[in-house]
């Protein structure tokens, strides 16, 4: 077991220009051992061989945080790593315990850890130099990614003043505090763009930097208009293909040996990447969906393991009839994405220890699978508005407002529907309804 020091010494490593850990304190030995490696083999903790390996490319020191598993804990540290030669060595300066979380797509978010994967994001430490940058940010900046790593970002781009003679960034640099819709020109081509950035806290909580977005200042921010779907599809897919390449590599143990709780990370990225593409592929296509005899019971135990986590987090029970089989017509990946959509808002507007329940029947032609909460209920004034496209049930909810006009539109071309019963104050009955066989 990796026990936390008790004296908060930082504990030390060095990885060799393999990735390999020549040397390392104990309590750092153990957490490799625990991770189903050794001293001498390569680091296989991704989090922290992550940060390592981005301090040997860029050849600069980088300080992260990063949240690593070991068998009975999870393990909170800032990690500081240092380029030497072809090697690099790294101290952890931070070593908090906490209980361990199953396996779900927020556990690596709290890592942040390797380098950024998104659209149009960046990320510089405490002297504006860049620590890392997607590729699509550093094509808008007009610079290529391995090239800007390192440099300041001033030295890319030429900070503007906004109209009050202000700049966002430097105010927020002096003040410790996030920024938005800081105007830079492309030093390249005078190009106007807008950064925006939340602040990154290091050990002790001390300022480390900023982690941000960039884009074209000629197009609407979200707080301005909402997005065409053309424009997410085109922003999402990318970034999603290359989190789904990451999560399989995890998931494969192509970089070396690991502990299965990471494999079991990987897999779940994975899958709940995979749903999101076609999640993002629908939202752009309008053509209806090639129909075949799916089990609408194998179908919905496949979309309540992808949301298992999320209601897990809010103690809510998800309860499923229990059926061997249940056929109807329709395309099992649209079914599968219209499942998640509905069981989502179920947990999602289920108070807590609540349970959700889904159910089946067959009438006069049609296969219906019944998704039934005891949340608020929806109002019948807004029971037709809430399937409009960024419509969404309350002004505070969360979400897109895209889940239901998209699963009504996939249930429409499978010649079925999404119907709706509720009652406020008594919760609501979302059902899919599909042609029977």
């Amino acid at each position: 077991m990796a026990t936390q020091p008790a004296d908060r010494t930082p504990i030390s490593g060095r990885v060799d220009r393999r990735g390999r850990l020549v040397a390392a304190d104990p309590e750092l030995v153990n957490l490799q051992r625990e991770a189903g490696s050794s001293l001498g083999a390569p680091l296989a903790i991704p989090q922290l061989a992550a940060i390592v390996r981005m301090a040997q490319q860029l050849r600069i020191p980088v300080a992260r945080r990063a949240i690593a598993a070991g068998v009975d804990q999870d393990i909170d540290m800032w990690v500081r790593a240092v380029p030497q030669g072809d090697e690099a060595t790294f101290t952890i300066e931070r070593w908090d315990s906490r209980a361990p979380q199953g396996p779900r797509l927020s556990s690596l978010g709290g890592g942040d850890a390797g380098p950024l994967s998104s659209a149009g994001r960046w990320s510089v430490d405490e002297q504006l130099r860049i620590v890392a940058i997607s590729d699509a940010a550093a094509e808008l900046i007009g610079v290529a990614a391995a090239e800007a790593s390192g440099q300041l970002l001033t030295r890319l781009v030429r900070l503007e003043e906004d109209p009050d003679g202000g700049m966002p960034m430097f105010q927020a640099l002096a003040s410790r505090t996030s920024f938005s819709r800081q105007q830079v020109r492309r030093r390249s081509d005078d190009r106007p763009l807008l950064l925006s950035g939340e602040v990154v806290l290091g050990a002790g909580d001390s300022f480390a930097g900023f982690e941000g977005s960039v884009a074209l200042a000629d197009q609407p921010q979200a707080d301005e208009a909402a997005p065409p779907v053309a424009a997410f599809d085109e922003l999402l897919r990318s970034p999603l293909r290359n989190i789904i390449e990451s999560a399989d590599q995890i998931a494969g143990r192509s970089d070396g040996p690991l502990r299965d709780q990471y494999a079991a990370y990987g897999s779940d990225i994975s899958a709940a990447a995979h749903h999101l593409l076609s999640v993002v592929r629908s939202m752009g296509e309008e053509g209806g969906a090639r129909r075949s005899t799916v089990d609408l019971v194998e179908l919905v135990y496949e979309a309540v393991g992808l949301m298992d986590s999320d209601a897990g987090e809010r103690e809510i029970t998800i309860a499923v009839e229990p059926l061997h089989t249940f056929g109807a017509l329709g395309e099992a990946r649209s079914v599968i994405q219209i499942l998640v959509n509905l069981i989502s808002n179920a947990t999602r507007h289920s108070p807590v220890r609540a349970t959700v329940t889904i159910s089946f029947e067959r009438s006069a032609g049609r296969s219906m699978v019944h998704v039934a909460d005891d949340g608020p209920g929806i109002d019948p004034a807004d029971q037709q508005r809430i399937f409009g496209r960024f419509e969404r049930g309350t002004s505070e909810g969360q979400g897109s407002g895209l889940g239901l006009a998209i699963s009504r539109r996939l249930a429409r071309s499978m010649d079925g529907d999404i119907q709706l019963v509720s009652t406020p104050g008594r919760g609501s009955r979302f059902s899919l309804v599909l042609p029977s066989l």
